[in-house]
């Protein structure tokens, strides 16, 4: 089996699959969606790695580089909201990410209480390699899956996130009260 990188996987790593596809069709054919995306996640994720290992990019950096390539200049917390991590990650993966030359962090003079993370020019030519690497990424997990299929999953799974942020916007605010 190829890889996104062109390398072939490990007989390990098939046996690892085979495994882990015997269990979700024979011993649990009916477990918690919770459990099968979080192996479909795992997978992905593991997959991305790989390739993004190959240009010397953690995973954890790729989520904060996706975001500054949709919006640059935003602050730290902002930043933190938007990829879903607590503040002090996301503090120290900027400063990594700053020592790497990916971005720089600045204050404004009229607000120096913010921090303001910006792509450098390094950071910013990182998203012509590794925007590809993730795509191919994609066209590897969607392989033999039908186009009306996937339309189906992204349905569902947009449904999911806004049931449970619903749900959770709800459980908030019964707290406050």
């Amino acid at each position: 089996m190829k890889r996104p990188n062109g390398r072939s996987t490990s007989v390990g790593t098939e046996a690892a699959t085979q495994s882990i596809l015997r269990h979700w069709r024979e011993a649990v054919p009916d477990d918690r969606l919770a459990h099968l995306v979080k192996d479909a996640t795992r997978a992905l994720l593991r997959a991305l790695q790989m390739g993004l290992a190959g240009h010397g990019v953690s995973i954890g950096h790729w989520t904060f580089l996706r975001i500054l390539w949709e919006r640059d200049g935003i602050t730290q917390r902002e930043l933190s909201e938007q990829a879903g991590l607590m503040e002090p990650t996301t503090f120290s993966a900027v400063q990594a990410m700053q020592r790497l030359g990916y971005v720089t962090r600045q204050r404004k003079a009229d607000n120096r209480k913010n921090i303001y993370v910006h792509l450098t020019p390094k950071g910013r030519l990182l998203k012509r390699k590794l925007v590809p690497l993730a795509e191919a990424v994609n066209k590897v997990a969607a392989r033999r899956v039908p186009a009306a299929d996937i339309a189906t999953t992204r349905r569902v799974l947009l449904a999911v996130i806004e049931n449970l942020a619903r749900d959770e916007a709800g459980v908030k605010s019964r707290r406050k009260k």
